[in-house]
């Protein structure tokens, strides 16, 4: 019998555990098998670190598109933390869209999520550029609620006549704590990634830039309407079945009402 292998099993693992703790997880299996580390940090989406720009004070997004080794580049200032004298950096041109980039999705963050930290990273290919759009949101209340939505989109535009050609991955990461002492604690936690290719007209590097948000946009508004509608509308039906709000002396009524209505339509 052939032995598996351990980057799927460690993978067909961590698909088993609570995804609130992926990051716990992932870092728990580097510690048993080292050689995974570069494998599972590149393959494993896990909710967003936020880290602080030294240069512009700016908060910026931490994941595997900005690290290099143990340091992670900024977006705003182009720099390493901790620094790096040969750290990976982007052309002079994909730098220029990453810039305008960051602009345009800060925008969008603060529209749209009313808070929260939004990144761009950009890097070369030989036929393009590829590059990922983070967004994080936390919330926390008084009575102990709290929720995060962690958003990533990985792009690849390959370069083709009057037109680029799109790839976008995009995967949110949702984790909500709800509950009290007389209800007590409700926990939803999951992930979904869904995948979409597109060609779009480009006339200069400013297009891909409303290309690329046109395409975020829209994936973002389908997967939020298929957590609201299958996500939650499940967990809702799942609650509802049970736990009643109804008394169960309306039940009772409610039920004999109803027994009334068939018995007197069956004697006619």
């Amino acid at each position: 019998m052939a032995s598996q292998d351990p980057f799927d099993s460690a993978l067909d693992l961590l698909r088993r555990l609570n995804p609130k703790y992926t990051t716990n997880n992932v870092n728990a299996l580097i510690n048993l098998v080292p050689d995974l580390t570069e494998d599972l940090l590149s393959s494993v989406d896990q909710p967003l670190q936020v880290q602080r720009c030294k240069k512009t004070g700016k908060d910026y997004l931490l994941c595997d598109y900005n690290r290099d080794g143990d340091s992670y580049r900024s977006p705003w200032s182009n720099e390493f933390d901790p620094p790096l004298t040969d750290g990976t950096l982007p052309s002079e041109r994909v730098r220029k869209i990453e810039i305008a980039a960051n602009d345009a999705f800060d925008i969008y963050r603060e529209l749209y999520y009313e808070g929260g930290v939004s990144s761009v990273y950009f890097w070369n290919l030989d036929d393009g550029f590829a590059g990922v759009v983070l967004l994080k949101k936390s919330v926390s209340s008084a009575n102990e609620s709290t929720g995060s939505w962690d958003s990533i989109h990985v792009f690849e535009a390959t370069d083709r006549a009057r037109t680029s050609h799109y790839k976008l991955t995009s995967t949110v990461i949702l984790n909500m704590i709800n509950g009290d002492e007389s209800l007590g604690e409700m926990d939803l936690s999951g992930n979904m990634t869904r995948q979409v290719e597109q060609d779009m007209p480009v006339e200069d590097d400013s297009s891909h830039i409303a290309n690329i948000g046109k395409l975020v946009e829209d994936m973002e508004l389908k997967m939020r309407n298929l957590l609201q509608e299958v996500y939650f509308g499940k967990a809702k039906d799942v609650v509802g079945d049970l736990r009643s709000i109804s008394s169960l002396t309306q039940q009772e009524k409610d039920r004999s009402m109803h027994q009334e209505m068939i018995s007197s339509m069956s004697k006619r």
